[in-house]
């Protein structure tokens, strides 16, 4: 009985450790998820590799966006997308600036 009850303390700080390592990273990968499942066409995305571009077609787990003076098509995988700025948003910031 004493070799639990000494074991006890250790048992419930993994428990802790554990919870507060586990409950945010769900959060991050869910805010993620939203993020790559609400990109539309006109968006303005930056990918993990650092390349920006406007997207023009979205499919199931791909998309494709113009990027450049050229404006070259690029594919990419959703999950190669960093971050989103919406076409309304922009549209927004302009507006406030009139």
């Amino acid at each position: 009985m004493q070799s639990i009850g000494s074991f006890l303390p250790m048992i419930l700080l993994a428990v802790a450790m554990i919870l507060v390592m586990v409950i945010p990273q769900r959060k991050r990968d869910k805010k993620i998820q939203q993020m790559l499942a609400g990109i539309k066409v006109g968006d303005n995305i930056k990918t993990i590799g650092g390349i920006y571009g406007k997207v023009v077609a979205v499919k199931e787990d791909l998309i494709t966006i113009e990027t450049g003076p050229e404006k070259a098509k690029i594919v990419f995988a959703k999950g190669a997308v960093s971050t989103v700025e919406s076409a309304e948003v922009e549209n927004e910031e302009l507006a406030e600036k009139k």
